[in-house]
C-alpha cells in the first residue's frame, strides 16, 4: 500500500494545501498555470512544502509531457537521455515537455551544464527543486535563464486542514475514528512539514490497530521519540539561526540572542561551533569599545570543550548575554579591511629604512635602522615618526568610534601628539 502522503498527494490547484502567496488567486505561479505560458523556474523550500507536487500539478493542468530526474540518482548520462526522449517526442506546435529535477543543487557543475543548451532553445520547460539556497548551489548560467520561487513552511491553519483531510477523505483511515484531543505536539513535530505531519498521522493509525485512534502530545511524542527541534547541520536552517543569533548580539538585544541560543542548544548544535561564533562576534562587533568581551569569549570557549553539555550552555548564555549588552565597536574590523584593500591596491611598499632591520654591518652601511628612534627613551614613551611606507605616509587606516573606550584611547594618542 502507498503511504499516506502519497494516497493524498493532490493533482488539481485547487485541492493544493499552502503556498498562497505563489499560487493563491492572482499570484504569479496560477497566472502562468492558467496562461499556459510557462518558463523554466526553480522551487526552493524546505522539505515537504508541496515542490514536487506543485511540479506535477502544473504538468497536469498544461497537459505537457512530464520527465522526473532525482539529483540523487541521476547522472550526466540520465540527462542527456531524457533531453534526447524529449525532442525524439516533440510534435510540431506541442507545448515543450516539463523536466522536472528534483533536489537540483545535488547536481555537479558538469551535470548543470548539460542542461543549459536544452533549456536555452526550449527542449523542454526546467522545473527545479532545492532545500538549498540556489544562489550558493545553482551555476549562474542555469540560474539566469530560471526564475526562482520561494515556498515557504506550512503555516498552522494549512496543517490542520491537511490533518482534516487526511482523517475525512483518505481511503483507509476514514474508516477508523480519530478522537485528537490535543494538536500541538503534531503541529510542533511536523515543522511546517506536510510529509512528516501526514507519516505521524499514519504512525499514530499503525500503532493502534484496533478502536479510536487517540491523539494526545504524550502519545506523539512517546511514538516519536525524537527531538522535534533537531535540524540539518548542513542546511539553510543552520545559517538562518547563527545569522540571527550573531546579528541579535551585534544589534544589542539580549533576549533574541537568549532565544537563538536555546534554538541552538535544543536543536543538537555543536556547542564548539557556537562558542567559536561567539569569539568572532566578540572580536568583530564589541572590538575595542569593550576588549574584555575578547577573553570572556575565549574562555567561553575553553570552557565549553572541557565540560560539554548539558552545562555547557550556563557560559554560552553568560558569555551571550554579556556581549548582547556590550558596548559597539568594528573600528578594528573595519580597519584590517581597510588596510588590506590599501595593500591590495598599492603593493609591496618599501619599508622605510630607518625601521628596518640591521643585523650585519653591510645594512648598517646602506642606512638600515637609520635614524630610528626608540620610542622608550622619550616623554610618555612616545616619540613623532614616521611608521608607514612614503607613499602613503599620511594615511590614517583606524577611526575610532564614538564608545568611552576609543573615545579615551583617542584622546591619549592626541594629548602625546601635543606634548
Amino acid at each position: 500500500m502507498l503511504p499516506l502522503a502519497e494516497r493524498l498527494r493532490p493533482k488539481f490547484l485547487d485541492h493544493y494545501i499552502g503556498q498562497k502567496h505563489l499560487v493563491g488567486e492572482g499570484a504569479v505561479l496560477r497566472n502562468m498555470i492558467e496562461s499556459g505560458n510557462l518558463s523554466s523556474f526553480i522551487l526552493w523550500g524546505p522539505p515537504g512544502v508541496g515542490k514536487t507536487t506543485l511540479a506535477k500539478i502544473i504538468a497536469n493542468h498544461t497537459e505537457r509531457p512530464f520527465y522526473q530526474l532525482s539529483a540523487v540518482t541521476s547522472g550526466v548520462k540520465d540527462v542527456r537521455e531524457v533531453i534526447e526522449k524529449a525532442r525524439q517526442n516533440k510534435f510540431f506546435n506541442q507545448a515543450n515537455p516539463i523536466l522536472f529535477i528534483d533536489e537540483i543543487h545535488r547536481f555537479s557543475k558538469s551535470q548543470q551544464d548539460s542542461l543549459l543548451g536544452a533549456v536555452e532553445n526550449g527542449t523542454f520547460t526546467l522545473i527545479g527543486a532545492t532545500t538549498e539556497n540556489p544562489s550558493f548551489e545553482v551555476i549562474t548560467p542555469l540560474l539566469s535563464r530560471c526564475q526562482v520561487y520561494t515556498l515557504k513552511s506550512l503555516e498552522e491553519e494549512d496543517l490542520n486542514e491537511l490533518i482534516e483531510r487526511a482523517i475525512t477523505q483518505d481511503n483507509e483511515l476514514k474508516e477508523r475514528k480519530f478522537n485528537i484531543v490535543d494538536k500541538e505536539a503534531l503541529l510542533r513535530f511536523s515543522g511546517g512539514d506536510a510529509r512528516k505531519m501526514l507519516n505521524i498521522i499514519e504512525l499514530l493509525a499503525i500503532s493502534q490497530p484496533e478502536g479510536v485512534v487517540e491523539v494526545t502530545n504524550a502519545i506523539v511524542t512517546e511514538r516519536l521519540q525524537q527531538n522535534p527541534m533537531a535540524y540539518d547541520k548542513d542546511g539553510e536552517m543552520h545559517y538562518d539561526i547563527i545569522s540571527a543569533f550573531i546579528k541579535s548580539i551585534r544589534g544589542s538585544d539580549p533576549d533574541g540572542a537568549i532565544y537563538w541560543l536555546a534554538r541552538m542548544i535544543a536543536g543538537g548544535e555543536d556547542p564548539k561551533f557556537i562558542a567559536r561564533r561567539l569569539v568572532i562576534s566578540a572580536a568583530e562587533d564589541i572590538g575595542l569599545a569593550n576588549p574584555n568581551a575578547l577573553l570572556l569569549a575565549n574562555a567561553c570557549f575553553d570552557t565549553v570543550q572541557k565540560i560539554g553539555w548539558p552545562e555547557g550552555r550556563i557560559p554560552l548564555a553568560e558569555t551571550t548575554i554579556y556581549l548582547a549588552t556590550s558596548a559597539k565597536s568594528n573600528s578594528a574590523y573595519m580597519a584590517i579591511n581597510d588596510a588590506l584593500a590599501l595593500v591590495e591596491q598599492t603593493g609591496n611598499l618599501p619599508v622605510p629604512l630607518h625601521l628596518r632591520n640591521a643585523p650585519t654591518k653591510l645594512m648598517k652601511q646602506m642606512g638600515y635602522g637609520k635614524e630610528y628612534k626608540y620610542a622608550h627613551d622619550y616623554q610618555n614613551n612616545y616619540v613623532e615618526q614616521q611608521y608607514l611606507p612614503d607613499k602613503i605616509k599620511n594615511r590614517a587606516i583606524w577611526t575610532p568610534q564614538g564608545n568611552a573606550s576609543e573615545h579615551k584611547m583617542s584622546e591619549w594618542l592626541k594629548s602625546l601628539k601635543k606634548k
